[in-house]
C-alpha cells in the first residue's frame, strides 16, 4: 500500500526551500495550508513519488512537492483520478514538467526529471494530511 513518506510546504516563492512538516492542512479549492505555490484550481498540490526522487539522487522535498507518496508511480494515475490522501481527496489534474529550477539545484536535473517530477491536484476535500497516512485511488 502506498503511504505519506514527506509533507512540504514554501512559505515563501523564490527562496528555494521547502519546510518539512509531520502533518498539514490541504483546504478546499486552495491548497496546503501555509504553501506559497499553491495556484488554485489546478496547481493547488504536488505530489511526487519518493521511488522516481530516489533514482535520481534529491532528497524528498527538494524539488517543491507537497506530498512525497512512497510505494506508487504518481504518473500511472490519469488526469481526473481521485486519490485519498489522510482525511483528504484530491482530483489530479495535470502533470508537473519540470521547470529551469530544477537545474538550479543541479545542473542537467531538469532533463532527469522528465517525465517524473510529478503530478498536480486540486484539493476536492479539504483535511489534515500526516506523515505515514494511506494514499488510495478513489
Amino acid at each position: 500500500m502506498a503511504s505519506v513518506a514527506g509533507l512540504f510546504v514554501s512559505p515563501e516563492r523564490g527562496t528555494g526551500r521547502s519546510a518539512a512538516r509531520e502533518r498539514v492542512l490541504a483546504l478546499e479549492g486552495l491548497g496546503i495550508e501555509g504553501c506559497a505555490h499553491a495556484n488554485p484550481p489546478r496547481r493547488e498540490v504536488l505530489l511526487a513519488s519518493k521511488e522516481h526522487l530516489d533514482a535520481v539522487g534529491v532528497a524528498p522535498g527538494a524539488i517543491r512537492e507537497n506530498v512525497t507518496v512512497e510505494g506508487a508511480d504518481v504518473h500511472d494515475w490519469p488526469i481526473g483520478q481521485r486519490v485519498r490522501v489522510g482525511e483528504t481527496v484530491l482530483e489530479i489534474t495535470m502533470v508537473c514538467e519540470p521547470c529551469h529550477r530544477m537545474d538550479e539545484l543541479r545542473e542537467g536535473l531538469r532533463a532527469e526529471l522528465d517525465g517524473r517530477r510529478g503530478m498536480l491536484a486540486h484539493v476536492v476535500e479539504g483535511g489534515e494530511i500526516a506523515l505515514g497516512d494511506a494514499v488510495e485511488l478513489v
